[in-house]
């Protein structure tokens, strides 16, 4: 109260939350902001344009746009209007059938894991650029202590590193013929991050020791994290009008840069040129869903979260269309800014495209470095790239922290851990950053790469599969619509009802089933990850699905009734307290009296909660009486007292 009147405007009313328990977004831009930001990460720029170029280059559009129509939008739309219909956190909305609360508990989990590895990534981009504030990029030439025999660079060798960035330039020529000729070629960039950054070790139980520069650059980038959500969503929600908005603008300067190159023509007609047989692949279907999937943060919780903090009647079905689309036109957007930059590698290397194009790691911190040491004022472009990856993760790790720290904050639920929700923040983030160490290791990249192959894998698509039986079957499609209807306005159209029922559930099922057919034991690079390793991965894909039927059990055996049947029954309804938050929306069934039909509706325990406050109300209406009645007596015998004759 203080604040806001502090801040209010002379002559205006003060702008107030809808939900003043919670808080709420300062305006629907800040949300959408966010939820692009959210969704448009690293994946954007280092799988998107690489899964495009592999399956068949443009013809991959097209089962890449029909999977963002019936499987991306829909249920990216079911998720928004979940968590903003009830106004509640990842664990909280399972109110809808408590026995699914596990569900929430598996988003938790994925959700933990992705922030410790995210982050760790976020840290590396945080320290490229740091290492970028120089005049000459020190992955540009093979003399450096680091440096192998087998290295060889695309800017000639023999220069001097003071030489300037001119002469660097006109001696490409005969960098090429030196590459040309080498039979086996290491590039800088790829010693500067194996034998520098990483100094990795040779084998995943080796951990050697803490690379602590990195260290240092994961403490600065958990901190900004939490700088920024420590307010919660209302500092998070001011932060992302940067973060959410100027990795555009970096996105565009270097696409500008990129198609002014010799050969960069020739990546993008690599990137884009249409290989229609591809089409009838099985495979290239697979990953058009899978990438859609992962790419939209489906089931991570954080969508869910995000949409907690909208007012009741926002209209999340038009967000969730501009989100959607926007998130895929960035993937494509992303892959002309790559490979206009790989074509021009490869033109000067006079070698196929497909020899420098890479993804992940290897794109972000070996590949697009390498070319940007080609181009003049290479440390400009440097940091202008490592800067947009930075934000790009940000706006990711963001959502993620808030989502560990509403579903903590909504499930204890008390004044006090509202009021110090700062608190819980710092403590996530400090949990984050000590997990976060081993990463830091030599060994480090084996396990970073381990945790992003397994940890949010095929257990996000059981989730998101299950979520959408409870919503749909569980607790009724019916029923859902009604409450959509309730908080839009408007019914959801006709086909996100088929979608929700029947469509999007067989394409997770088959994004599943491809999954485990496309599997195969992860290597990085020449490395083959040992089977105590792989385990270890099985292990972390299995913790977060193993907290739906480990709860549905608990539930179960908590539930009252004489038969498993009535266990299972009590234990799927609905809680009371589920629906919109604030009372002025619980019309209709949800309204707290109801008429005698919609009573019987509602499930058993709700009944008899509401038959035990009428027999309150009568027990309090017959004592007023009686205590009126003893009242007139003592009056009536007073007067008589008073009056011996009461005819007088």
């Amino acid at each position: 109260y203080k604040y806001l009147c502090k801040n209010a405007v002379p002559g205006e009313p003060v702008k107030k939350d809808e939900n003043s328990r919670r808080g709420n977004w300062g305006n629907q831009i800040e949300f959408v902001l966010t939820s692009v930001g959210y969704a448009v990460g690293l994946g954007n720029v280092w799988r998107f344009p690489y899964l495009c170029y592999r399956n068949g280059g443009g013809a991959f559009m097209l089962p890449y746009f029909i999977m963002l129509v019936f499987c991306g939008i829909p249920l990216f739309f079911l998720e928004l209007s979940f968590g903003q219909f009830a106004s509640l956190g990842c664990l909280g909305v399972w109110k809808i059938s408590p026995m699914f609360k596990g569900v929430g508990y598996g988003m938790m989990v994925v959700s933990t894991y992705i922030g410790i590895y995210y982050n760790v990534v976020i840290c590396i981009a945080f320290y490229y650029f740091f290492m970028s504030m120089t005049n000459l990029l020190p992955w540009t030439y093979c003399n450096n202590p680091w440096n192998t025999a087998d290295c060889s660079g695309v800017v000639g060798s023999g220069h001097q590193l003071n030489a300037s960035l001119a002469n660097a330039t006109t001696s490409l020529v005969a960098g090429v013929s030196e590459v040309v000729n080498r039979t086996k070629r290491t590039s800088p960039s790829e010693e500067y991050w194996k034998h520098y950054v990483l100094n990795i070790s040779d084998d995943i139980g080796n951990f050697g020791e803490v690379r602590l520069p990195i260290l240092g650059c994961l403490a600065v980038s958990w901190c900004v994290v939490f700088l920024c959500l420590i307010k919660g969503v209302k500092s998070s929600g001011k932060v992302v009008y940067f973060t959410a908005t100027f990795p555009y603008v970096v996105l565009t300067i270097l696409f500008i840069r990129g198609i002014t190159l010799d050969g960069a023509i020739n990546g993008i007609k690599y990137y884009l040129t249409p290989q229609w047989q591809k089409v009838l692949d099985a495979k290239v279907w697979g990953d058009a869903a899978s990438q859609i999937f992962y790419s939209l943060g489906c089931a991570w919780g954080g969508l869910i979260t995000m949409a907690s903090y909208n007012k009741f009647h926002n209209n999340c079905f038009r967000d969730s269309i501009i989100i959607s689309i926007t998130n895929c036109a960035t993937s494509v957007y992303a892959g002309f800014v790559i490979f206009s930059i790989l074509g021009f590698m490869a033109h000067h290397l006079n070698v196929p495209v497909s020899e420098v194009a890479d993804h992940g790691p290897g794109l972000a911190f070996v590949a697009y470095p390498e070319a940007l040491t080609l181009l003049p004022i290479s440390p400009l472009w440097s940091l202008l790239f490592f800067f947009m990856l930075i934000l790009l993760g940000l706006g990711t790790q963001f959502c993620l922290l808030e989502t560990l720290v509403t579903a903590v904050v909504d499930e204890i639920g008390t004044d006090w851990i509202i009021r110090h929700k700062t608190i819980v923040t710092l403590t996530v983030a400090i949990a984050g950053f000590l997990l976060g160490v081993p990463l830091t290791t030599q060994a480090g990249i084996y396990w970073l790469l381990l945790m992003d192959n397994y940890a949010a894998s095929f257990s996000l698509v059981i989730i998101s599969c299950i979520m959408c039986i409870c919503i749909m079957y569980i607790y009724g499609h019916r029923n859902y619509f009604k409450d959509v209807e309730m908080m839009l306005g408007f019914p959801p159209p006709l086909f996100f009802k088929v979608c929700w029922r029947f469509i999007s559930p067989v394409i997770i099922s088959f994004i599943l089933i491809f999954t485990v057919i496309q599997y195969k034991p992860i290597t990085y690079n020449d490395y083959v990850y040992p089977g105590w390793s792989l385990a270890i991965g099985f292990a972390m894909a299995l913790s977060s699905v193993i907290c739906i039927p480990i709860y549905a059990l608990y539930k179960i055996s908590r539930s009252p009734g004489a038969t498993f049947r009535e266990r299972l029954k009590n234990a799927c309804r609905s809680h009371p307290k589920w629906g919109p938050a604030l009372q002025e929306h619980r019309t209709g069934r949800y309204a707290p009296m109801a008429s005698e039909d919609t009573v019987e509706a509602r499930p058993l325990k709700e009944k008899e909660e509401l038959k035990e406050e009428l027999k309150e109300e009568e027990k309090e209406k017959e004592r007023k009486d009686e205590i009126s009645l003893t009242i007139q007596g003592s009056n009536g015998s007073t007067n008589t007292h008073n009056n011996p004759n009461p005819s007088a």
